[in-house]
């Protein structure tokens, strides 16, 4: 073989091995890269919006006839009435909102409420109602601790829970329900003496309760804001 050959060859051979470590190093990912472009990114998109480029689809409850959307208010109040507006627009504000679903969970809070009242339970009671509630409830079981007096109490049952009012001020939506309930209690003095109520008497109870929630919260519970007794 002559001597161009061998240069010829070495040169190759060379060429070879230079590509294959190029190749080694270039086709590696380190980690550093820059992610890849993607002409839909969250800045992208909004300026497509802007532009007009980008056709958005309504949400569900938009595509749904105004009878189908608000099939569960207008189950718990008549058409046309001053309390089915009043759902209406809390459902366009919330649209989880369902007024049979949020009665039942009312009933609930109700006697948990009224029963951690009677108990002095105030970590119960904090969860469920608002500072200014709160605060009154404590001052009372304050003074009934101050006194020495306990209550005891039996939760017979609630007769009736209707919303009567619904609002929406911002985005905080409120809701009043009349609350008929029956409820045994009794009070006793430190030396176990009936200061008030009877252990054998059912009394009767009405109560106005009112529940307030922020619809841009996640936290899908009420709290009770505002407590008014009914002759």
């Amino acid at each position: 073989m002559g001597s161009f050959d061998f240069v010829t060859l070495f040169f190759l051979v060379a060429a070879v091995v230079i590509f294959f470590q190029l190749r080694s190093v270039l086709g590696r990912r380190t980690g550093h890269e820059k992610p890849p472009f993607d002409p839909m990114s969250s800045r992208d998109a909004a300026e497509a919006v802007d532009s007009g480029k980008v056709v958005q689809l309504p949400r569900r409850e938009e595509m749904m006839e105004p009878g189908e959307r608000y099939a569960a208010v207008d189950a718990y109040a008549p058409v046309g009435s001053d309390l089915n507006g009043q759902l209406r627009k809390l459902q366009d504000a919330d649209p989880s909102f369902n007024p049979k679903e949020f009665v039942a969970g009312a009933r609930m809070a109700y006697e948990m409420i009224v029963m951690a009242f009677a108990d002095g339970d105030r970590k119960t009671l904090k969860g469920l109602l608002s500072k200014e509630v709160f605060d009154g409830f404590s001052a009372a079981i304050g003074e009934r601790e101050a006194k020495g007096e306990v209550v005891k109490s039996s939760f017979v049952g609630i007769d009736k829970a209707d919303i009567v009012q619904a609002d929406l001020r911002g985005t905080e939506a409120t809701v009043t329900l009349r609350i008929a309930s029956q409820l045994i209690s009794v009070t006793h003095d430190r030396d176990g003496n009936v200061v008030d109520g009877d252990p054998e008497a059912v009394g009767e109870v009405n109560d106005l309760w009112t529940f307030a929630r922020d619809t841009r919260s996640r936290d899908p519970n009420w709290k009770l804001i505002a407590t008014e007794s009914e002759a």
